[in-house]
C-alpha cells in the first residue's frame, strides 16, 4: 500500500510516500511544500493545495495519513496549521482518497515505541526503519514519513486483527 504522510504546515508541509512491497517499508518519495509569508493567505492555501493535488497525480497513493492538530498555545499559528490540514483533507476528498489521522503522540508510539519520544528519536527511528543512509530533511518532511510509517504499522495491525 502506497501511503502519503502530510505533516501540516501553511510555510512548510512536510510530505512523505512511503510503500510496503514484500512487506518491506520503502521511501518512495518526500519533501516539502512551501509557501512565503510575504503572500496572502488565500494564495497560500490555493499554493498548497496545487502542489499536493500534483504530488498525488503523480504517485497515485492509496491512502493518506495526517497528523492531527493538538492544542497550541499559539492561537494564530493552530489556526494557520487547521487551515493547511483542510487543504490536505480537500486534496485527499478530491482524489477520493482515504485519510487517517493520528495523534502526535500515537505516530511516536508507532516510530520509537514510546509516546513521549523527542523529535531527533522520531528522525534516527525513520532514517533506521526505512534503511535511508541520513535522516531526511527538512524536519516537516521527516516528520511526515513518520506519519505514513505510523498508518502502515496501524492498517497492518487492523488487517491482522480482522483474520483473526
Amino acid at each position: 500500500m502506497l501511503i502519503l504522510g502530510i505533516d501540516p504546515g501553511t510555510a512548510i508541509m512536510g510530505y512523505g510516500l512511503v510503500d510496503n512491497p514484500d512487506d518491506v517499508l520503502e521511501l518512495v518519495a518526500y519533501g516539502a511544500i512551501t509557501t512565503t509569508p510575504d503572500q496572502p493567505m488565500p494564495q497560500r492555501l490555493l499554493s498548497i493545495f496545487r502542489q499536493l493535488s500534483s504530488i498525488i497525480a503523480q504517485f497515485h497513493p492509496e491512502a493518506m495519513a495526517v497528523e492531527e492538530l493538538f492544542f497550541s498555545r499559539n492561537v494564530t499559528t493552530a489556526i494557520a496549521v487547521g487551515q493547511a490540514r483542510g487543504v490536505a483533507l480537500l486534496a485527499a476528498a478530491e482524489a477520493a482518497m482515504p485519510v487517517f489521522e493520528y495523534k502526535p503522540q500515537a505516530v511516536k508510539q508507532a516510530t520509537v515505541g514510546y509516546g513521549r519520544a523527542d523529535k531527533s528519536q522520531v528522525q534516527q527511528m525513520v532514517r533506521m526503519l526505512l534503511n535511508l543512509d541520513q535522516i531526511p530533511r527538512p524536519d516537516d518532511a521527516a516528520d511526515a514519513i513518520a506519519i505514513a510509517v505510523c498508518h502502515h504499522h496501524s492498517a497492518r495491525f487492523n488487517q491482522l486483527l480482522k483474520r483473526g
